[in-house]
């Protein structure tokens, strides 16, 4: 391990039901089709990087460890368990290891290696495994030291060598470590369900001065930099729905508010819901995307930055009209009405 984080979160029931991909396989069934489909599309279009035999192997190895994950999220906190997160369960990592690591592939052009691919493949497949770890402080949020733990260990189970593959190892655990996102602030908006540990946006943005004070001379350390470079990369992809179609982009906000709700211990259908989901569905959102958000790499800025613009002013139409909507109708009766209220502003800028 490189960082001096909180350690110690042991496999669970979960990891101990899909130790490896065949089992991962067989435990996910049907659902997993769309993700092996997705493993098919990476295989043929990446297949010029492959330069051999051991090329083709860890290509391989990735797609079992992403396979594992997959069915782990799912089990945990998607569509095959009883923990469901409207937000991060198993179609997230679709999302990321899809459609937003080719957008970054075709923007890369040719400067793209394997190994690094393959580090945000394992990125966007590990990163919110864990989601349910109470705070144990130390910089970095609980969810995300446990997700490092367990990715490496799934690492471990798929054939990965802790010395011949250490610096998919070390890109692992900088970018999942970085991913831990602070939206504390004014009015306890909460962006994301992580334990929120620094001030403002993702820890990708000081992940440096991090390992300055842990791991002086890192910056000498070739595979460390690499590391640390790629970790900027992945948080833009966690971060990419600002740049999905806008109509995308809104009901992941939705998902998310969903999911903080749930989280919260309170029901959509509760009156007490009604102020916090607009407060989300509105400021929050905004906050995010205008303060929060920011780009942490070329490559992400490159491949993201110019539909994050085209989706701007759409998103202060939206919270706007979302308010305005509310103030013509009177004060919602719950988060349902809410979001009822969102949907319809919605679909009115969509026409």
């Amino acid at each position: 391990m490189i960082l001096e984080i909180p350690r110690g979160f042991p496999a669970d029931e979960v990891e101990r039901r899909v130790p490896d991909a065949a089992a991962a396989r067989a435990v996910a069934g049907e659902l997993a089709a769309p993700l092996l489909a997705l493993l098919e599309r990476r295989r043929r279009a990446w297949a010029a990087l492959l330069a051999g035999p051991e090329d083709a192997a860890l290509l391989a190895r990735t797609g079992d460890a992403v396979l594992v994950a997959y069915a782990r999220l799912a089990l945990r906190h998607g569509r095959l368990g009883g923990d469901f997160h409207a937000y991060h369960n198993e179609t997230h990592i679709l999302d990321i290891c899809g459609p937003r690591i080719d957008r970054l592939y075709q923007a890369a052009g040719g400067a793209w290696s394997l190994r690094d691919g393959c580090a945000l493949m394992l990125f966007g497949a590990g990163h919110d495994l864990r989601q349910r770890e109470p705070p144990r402080g130390g910089g970095v949020g609980a969810n995300e030291c446990a997700s490092v733990e367990e990715t490496l260990r799934i690492l471990d189970a798929c054939g990965f060598s802790r010395e011949m593959d250490g610096d998919l190892y070390a890109a692992c655990e900088l970018s999942i470590a970085g991913s831990t996102f602070d939206a504390r602030p004014a009015g306890g908006l909460f962006y994301n369900a992580a334990e929120l540990v620094q001030n403002g946006g993702a820890l990708a943005a000081t992940l440096d001065r991090l390992l300055d004070a842990q791991r002086p001379g890192w910056r000498s350390d070739a595979g460390l930099v690499r590391a640390w470079q790629l970790a900027g990369v992945a948080a833009d992809l966690d971060t990419a729905n600002v740049a999905e179609p806008f109509a995308a982009f809104a009901a992941t906000t939705e998902d998310l508010c969903r999911e903080r709700e749930m989280l919260s211990g309170r029901s959509l259908a509760d009156a007490g819901s009604a102020l916090p989901v607009l407060g989300f569905l509105t400021e929050g959102q905004r906050r995010f995307f205008f303060e929060l958000h920011r780009f942490h790499s070329d490559a992400g800025r490159a491949a993201f930055a110019a539909a994050k613009d085209a989706n701007a002013a759409k998103l202060s139409a939206l919270c706007m009209g979302v308010r305005a909507r509310l103030a013509m109708r009177g004060p919602p009766a719950d988060g349902h009405e809410v979001i009822a209220a969102y949907r319809e502003t919605l679909a009115g800028l969509a026409g």
